[in-house]
């Protein structure tokens, strides 16, 4: 990554210098600070989910809250800058904050689940034609 600042978008993601590899790394957003819109912390990224048909990155999930209260809280990925030390969202950290509660059943959200996410941030959201019928896939 360099100093200046880049905007991810779904040509950037699905370019890959190597075959088999994206140009995105979770593995350099793990741990990394997300920023809101006006450049409030949210928290540390700890998960990101992508769409299973495009492997593009559709959400984050950040730990909020210090010792006790920590939950996981799901941010949109579409749009994001990704800067040297932090990440920063295109949604407002109020919007994060009244995003649905979502219990996390193992490893995968429900199809309701995945439909109140993409709903809540106003994202278009259709099932994919697949036996879970689970749009997002934890990376």
């Amino acid at each position: 990554m360099t100093e200046e600042e880049t905007n991810i978008t779904e040509e950037e993601a699905n370019m890959t210098d190597e075959p088999d590899q994206a140009k995105w790394s979770v593995a350099e957003w793990h741990g990394k600070v997300l920023i809101d819109c006006n450049g409030e912390k949210i928290g540390k990224l700890q998960d990101v989910y992508v769409d299973v048909e495009t492997d593009i990155p559709q959400f984050a999930t950040v730990k909020e809250g210090l010792f006790s209260g920590r939950h996981l809280t799901f941010v949109p990925l579409s749009g994001i800058r990704i800067g040297p030390d932090d990440l920063k969202a295109t949604v407002t950290k109020e919007r994060v904050r009244s995003a649905p509660d979502i219990e996390m059943h193992g490893e995968e959200l429900s199809q309701a689940d995945e439909s109140a996410l993409y709903h809540h941030f106003e994202q278009n959201y259709t099932p994919p034609a697949s036996d879970s019928g689970r749009r997002l896939a934890r990376r």
